[in-house]
C-alpha cells in the first residue's frame, strides 16, 4: 500500500477545485497549486485538467483564492505542519 500525500488545503467553487501542496526545499517552504475540474461519468466522480469557456471566470476565482491563501499564511494559522 502507498502513502498518498494530500493537499494541505482546498479551495472549490462549484466544479472547479484548486489543491495548495506544501513542498519543503532547501530554500523553505513553497507551494505549488493544480486546478482541476470535477464531473460525474455515469455513477463516478472524475476529474480533469481541461477546462472550458464556461469553466474559465471560475477558474480565475478559484485560482485567486489560493493565492490569497497562501499569502496570508494560513497554513501557519490552521496548525497545519508537515508530518
Amino acid at each position: 500500500m502507498t502513502n498518498k500525500t494530500k493537499p494541505i488545503h482546498e479551495v472549490r467553487i462549484g466544479a472547479i477545485k484548486a489543491a495548495i501542496w506544501r513542498n519543503e526545499t532547501e530554500a523553505g517552504v513553497r507551494h505549488n497549486v493544480t486546478l482541476s475540474r470535477l464531473y460525474k461519468d455515469g455513477e463516478q466522480w472524475r476529474s480533469s485538467d481541461s477546462f472550458g469557456r464556461d469553466d474559465l471566470l471560475l477558474v480565475a476565482k478559484v485560482a485567486d483564492k489560493a493565492h490569497s491563501w497562501i499569502c496570508t499564511g494560513q497554513e501557519e494559522d490552521n496548525g497545519n505542519k508537515a508530518a
